[in-house]
């Protein structure tokens, strides 16, 4: 006999929270439904509602749970360069699994006109905004996206697609290589 299941908001929340970020790395957005999540869990599907109060909004928490408010204080303009191009390589705290689950999410779900929506709205108010609000003068956030490209970038042929000149080399001398590009791209030439 299966004991009966004790009731807690929160892990119930948490567990939801865990299948369906699961479920959005194996399977794009529109294909991940809400019943197999629940069913993961064990759970009847109009908890999901009662939690996340639809597809969206859970598509929406999966994206921001455990990210990081780097740029709440925690990094000065000046240090933004350096801090990014750790991100991208192995070793720094912030380059950790959730970082790379995201992005492998959000690439997975780029073809729905939806969550390209989600995607977009949470970029911008949880990177690209607080980052060009950190940086002097005009255009910041056009110099914010750039610099956000090749971090991007850089970290989908490290990490993704396995580069070898990215993956097998000095990780020091990429690192340096890659703040120095960051610098361009936030700063310019000066």
């Amino acid at each position: 006999m299966i004991p009966p299941r004790v009731k807690n908001a929160a892990a119930t929340r948490g567990a939801i929270l865990a299948s369906a970020r699961r479920r959005f790395l194996q399977e794009s957005y529109d294909n991940v439904g809400l019943r197999e999540i629940a069913g993961d869990v064990g759970v009847d599907v109009s908890l999901i509602s009662r939690y996340f109060g639809s597809k969206e909004e859970l598509f929406r928490a999966v994206l921001r749970h455990g990210k990081s408010e780097v740029f709440d204080g925690k990094v000065e303009a000046s240090d933004l360069p350096c801090y990014l191009a750790a991100m991208a390589v192995p070793g720094h705290p912030e380059n950790g699994s959730e970082h790379l689950e995201r992005l492998q999410i959000i690439l997975r779900s780029v073809s729905s006109p939806k969550a390209s929506e989600i995607v977009r709205e949470a970029f911008h108010e949880d990177v690209l905004d607080p980052m060009a609000a950190l940086l002097p003068g005009e255009d910041a956030c056009t110099r914010a996206s750039l610099a956000l490209s090749v971090l991007t970038g850089t970290t989908i042929l490290r990490a993704i697609m396995g580069v070898d000149s990215l993956c097998e080399c000095d990780q020091e001398a990429v690192r340096g290589d890659l703040a120095r590009l960051l610098q361009m791209a936030l700063f310019g030439r000066s």
